[in-house]
C-alpha cells in the first residue's frame, strides 16, 4: 500500500482523511511537503523578515494540523491553508502596527474610484517593480491583490477568508489596483522618460 502512495499522486483531501484515520504522521507530512514553501513565500512577502516568516510557517502547520478534523472541503484545501496563513500574518502584523482593521476602510469617508483599472494594467508591471509597487501600498491592499492574482482565489474565497462581503471585496481589489497604478505612476513614470 505504501508503495502505491508515492506512485499515484493522492490528493489533498486523500491525505487528510487517511491521516485522521490512521493518525500515521507520514499522511501529514506529505501535505506539509506540499506546502511549506508556499506558506513561508506568502509569510515572506507580508512579514518582511525570514525568521519572523520561518517562526509564522511553524505556527500555520501546527494550527492547521490541530485543526485538521474541522477542515470540511467547502473549498480547496490549499485555500484554506492559504486562509489561515493570511489571517495569522494579518493578525502579526496588527499586533505589530496596533491598527485596528487593515482591510477595512471607512467607505462613506473614502472618494469611490470611477475608473476599473483592468486586471492587465495589473498583471503587465514587470514583476520587479511590482514588487517594488506591492511594498508601497497598504498591506490589507497588497494581501487581497495577492489573494487574487498569485493565489487566484476567487472572489468569493476572498471574503470568506477576511469575513468581509463579496461587494466590499471587489470595492477593495478595485480601490488597491488604482493604489497600484497610482504608486507605478509616481514611482517608475519619471524615470522612463
Amino acid at each position: 500500500m505504501e508503495k502505491t502512495l508515492h506512485r499515484t499522486k493522492t490528493s489533498d483531501e486523500e491525505l487528510i482523511a487517511k491521516y485522521l484515520e490512521t493518525q500515521e504522521s507520514r499522511y501529514f507530512d506529505q501535505l506539509y511537503l506540499k506546502y511549506s514553501n508556499k506558506v513561508f513565500s506568502k509569510c515572506i512577502s507580508l512579514l518582511k523578515n525570514e525568521a519572523l516568516a520561518q517562526d509564522a510557517t511553524q505556527d500555520i502547520f501546527l494550527k492547521i494540523f490541530l485543526n485538521l478534523a474541522k477542515f470540511g472541503g467547502k473549498s480547496k484545501f490549499s485555500t484554506w491553508i492559504y486562509s489561515i496563513t493570511y489571517n495569522y500574518c494579518i493578525d502579526l502584523i496588527r499586533k505589530g502596527k496596533k491598527e485596528k482593521n487593515i482591510f477595512s476602510e471607512d467607505i462613506e469617508k473614502v472618494a469611490d474610484v470611477a475608473e476599473e483599472v483592468p486586471d492587465s494594467a495589473i498583471l503587465e508591471i514587470e514583476v520587479k517593480k511590482l514588487k517594488i509597487i506591492l511594498d508601497k501600498i497598504p498591506i490589507g491592499d497588497k494581501a487581497v491583490l495577492l489573494m487574487k492574482y498569485q493565489d487566484d482565489m476567487s472572489i468569493k474565497e476572498i471574503a470568506e477568508t477576511l469575513l468581509k462581503s463579496e461587494s466590499a471585496i471587489k470595492m477593495k481589489i478595485k480601490r488597491a489596483k488604482h493604489k497600484v497604478q497610482k504608486v507605478y505612476k509616481e514611482v517608475f513614470a519619471a524615470r522612463e522618460f
